[in-house]
């Protein structure tokens, strides 16, 4: 299916998924430094992957870290999106948020995982962490809904 993609459509895919990625990344970045709230320390901590968290990589790449998985995410819902069919934009958009909001739900546990996240018991830091998240379903779910429409 991946070779029917027209390329320029791929890219735009690819490029939605790192728009989503780095508004999320910055809306982190704010909460972080205007609640000390450590939700951009979670959105890039990799303590908890072997052989990975035995180096200490600069911010700008635990960012590009980030991004591929946001870009992996955008494609997949992309795939999803077009594989079901789904005409209703408000239902897009509404995919788009609840897969996101699964996915932070899943993640935020492996905050415990790690000295430098938020504890698992704090409430506002998974309050911001999950609102994150569904902002950023928010924006890939429009980003999407408009490659799908222009298929």
């Amino acid at each position: 299916m991946l070779m029917k993609l027209k390329k320029k459509l791929l890219l735009k895919v690819v490029l939605d998924g790192t728009i989503a990625g780095l508004v999320l990344t910055l809306f982190f970045k704010v909460i972080q430094f205007i609640t000390e709230y450590k939700v951009y320390t979670l959105l890039l901590n990799i303590d908890y992957i072997p052989v990975l968290n035995q180096f200490k990589f600069p911010e700008v790449v635990e960012v590009a870290f980030h991004l591929i998985i946001s870009i992996v995410v955008s494609l997949i819902l992309f795939f999803l999106i077009r594989q079901f069919k789904k005409k209703s934009v408000t239902r897009m958009i509404a995919f788009c948020i609840s897969c996101s909001f699964v996915i932070g739900a899943l993640y935020f546990p492996t905050t415990f995982l790690s000295e430098r996240t938020p504890a698992i018991t704090s409430l506002p830091s998974l309050g911001y962490w999950m609102l994150g998240h569904v902002l950023y379903g928010y924006i890939l779910g429009i980003l999407l809904t408009d490659r799908h429409s222009t298929r």
